[in-house]
């Protein structure tokens, strides 16, 4: 049996050649030689730079792998210490710390940016809290009036309430403490929502919390989801000419985002569905009630000595009772867990950056609730008699340990963004390549 293959067709004198064009690589200008193409595909490489080699649409790489239930450990504490505290200078410094950690080590994905918004929400918190003062009056009394509202007389059953009024500078200043320290809480549950993976911390929860560590997530990834879409539709709207601020402009992006989000749900609930989620497998009665026993009675050891560590009357109780329940409830989550049959491709490990991130959020909560038991004065400082308040030294360097993070954990790679294209000018002048003259066939 013979095989035939199909000889290439000669090329003509003028460089171009009649065979089929080959996939993906333009024919050649009509007048240009074949042999001088590659030299200036390599200098039109050259001059596109880096938007041939990253592309646009590449996703990002991963950044670090510190564990994400570190970063949330890290928060926590912070949030902590934000709560042991109503100074005005330790809660700055609190929000200062968490931003500038977010600024440096957070990735393009969609839950990075939710920290702007948890920032926006905690200012429309500590505007609230002032109006509030303003118009329900505060509870601390104030010699420096700053404004006399007109007041609305209340029947003699709502005593202890009054609209309008006397505004003191003591009773503002005591509201902007209160509403600045819930505004710097919402800003670190924002910062462990902007650094923290929720796929890869659901992936490290145990197996009896795998069902509402779902719903945790699904329910921590709304916001971001939410303001991703929205920035989408005011860019699209931008692009159109429309507007995209005002009442108008929320109306009409508000519904497109809605449905986005329906859409969403839909689709996780399907993906859900089909990936077995809620199946458990069979266990024993014995090992059901073996996991229940120990945790509830873990978590009832837990609150118990919880308020034994918090009052004055249960210190000696309540360390022991609060570390029994611990373990005992870590015990029944470990048990539940074989319930929920789940496999796990490339856990995250936890290495010696996610302890020194986890410890560094830790040390500032213990440190803070160190000093808040021996110095209260510094931490809580009063405003009567109305004085500007001042910024502790010690509880400062605490609050300082938060930025470990910032040094001790590699900032994630930026995706290298591409050059600008090629400006159009007028076409080069290729020269001309000695040919060696051909012979006319006769």
């Amino acid at each position: 049996m013979r095989w035939f293959t199909r000889r290439p067709e000669a090329a003509p004198a003028g460089g171009r050649s009649r065979g089929p064009a080959v996939r993906g690589v333009a024919a050649p200008a009509r007048g240009v030689p074949t042999a001088r193409l590659p030299a200036a595909r390599t200098a039109e490489r050259r001059a596109l730079g880096p938007a041939l080699r990253q592309p646009a649409d590449r996703p990002a790489p991963r950044g670090p792998g510190v564990h994400p239930l570190a970063w949330w450990l890290w928060a926590l504490g912070l949030a902590t210490a934000a709560s042991r505290t109503t100074n005005p200078l330790l809660l700055c410094l609190l929000i200062a710390v968490s931003g500038y950690v977010v600024a440096t080590h957070r990735t393009d994905a969609p839950w990075a940016r939710s920290y702007a918004a948890f920032v926006r929400l905690g200012l429309a918190v500590l505007v609230v809290r002032l109006g509030f003062a303003v118009a329900l009056g505060s509870p601390v009394p104030g010699t420096h009036t700053l404004v006399t509202l007109p007041e609305v007389p209340l029947p003699a059953w709502s005593q202890g309430i009054r609209l309008g009024g006397r505004v003191t500078a003591e009773g503002v200043l005591f509201a902007l403490c209160d509403g600045l320290r819930l505004a710097a809480l919402l800003i670190c549950v924002g910062a462990a929502n902007a650094l923290a993976n929720p796929a890869r911390l659901l992936k490290s929860l145990p197996g009896a919390l795998y069902e509402a560590g779902v719903a945790v997530v699904v329910a921590m990834t709304f916001a971001p989801h939410l303001v991703a879409d929205v920035q989408r539709l005011r860019a699209a709207r931008r692009l159109r000419g429309r507007p995209d601020r005002g009442v108008r402009g929320l109306l009409q992006v508000g519904l497109p985002v809605l449905e986005g989000a329906l859409e969403r749900s839909v689709a996780l609930a399907a993906a859900m569905d089909s990936r077995g989620y809620g199946r458990t497998a069979r266990v024993p009665a014995r090992v059901r009630r073996t996991t229940a026993a120990l945790t509830l009675g873990g978590l009832l050891g837990v609150c118990a000595g919880t308020y034994g560590v918090l009052t004055a009357e249960g210190g000696t109780y309540g360390l022991p009772v609060l570390l029994t329940g611990l373990v005992a409830a870590l015990t029944g989550l470990r048990l539940g867990g074989r319930r929920s049959p789940r496999t796990r491709y490339r856990p995250d490990v936890w290495g010696v950056r996610a302890w020194l991130v986890a410890g560094s959020g830790t040390a500032v909560a213990v440190l803070l609730i160190v000093l808040a038991a021996y110095d209260s004065a510094a931490l809580h400082p009063g405003v009567v008699p109305l004085a500007s308040p001042d910024l502790p030294l010690r509880p400062a360097a605490a609050i300082l340990l938060g930025l470990v993070p910032a040094f001790a954990v590699p900032a994630p790679p930026r995706p290298a963004r591409p050059g600008p294209p090629p400006t159009a000018g007028p076409p080069t002048a290729v020269p001309p390549t000695a040919v060696p003259p051909t012979k006319e066939p006769a």
